[in-house]
């Protein structure tokens, strides 16, 4: 005899067992796929926070201020950071930059011994 898919297969009912079990398998698929919405529902919540909150300010609205009377000996960029050489009254000065941000990164004064 052919299976035809308009006729339903005559199914004999389950045993109190079967249906135990069944239950079982069906509870665990649905903490299952709960589990897994909650985890790909807190990762799109961790891009989306990190998406809205990272500021990146573009270079032409930072203003960087400078001792008074100083003046920028050199300058370079090197390995995401950009370099000033100062000259302070006399004493030599180097500050580095983040070029992403222009964020301060460091200072370092030199000075003569006594």
């Amino acid at each position: 005899m052919l299976f035809s898919p308009s006729e339903p297969e005559s199914q004999e009912p389950l045993t109190p067992e079967q249906e135990r079990v069944l239950r079982k398998v069906r509870r665990f698929s649905s903490v299952s796929i709960l589990v897994m919405v909650l985890g790909v529902m807190c990762v799109l919540g961790v891009i989306a926070y990190r998406m809205l909150t990272s500021k990146n300010p573009s270079p032409g609205e930072i203003t960087a201020t400078l001792p008074k009377d100083s003046r920028i000996v050199s300058t370079a960029v090197s390995d995401g950071l950009l370099v000033l050489t100062l000259d302070v009254g006399g004493l030599v000065e180097v500050r580095t930059y983040h070029l992403t941000t222009l964020a301060p990164a460091g200072r370092m004064r030199f000075a003569a011994e006594p």
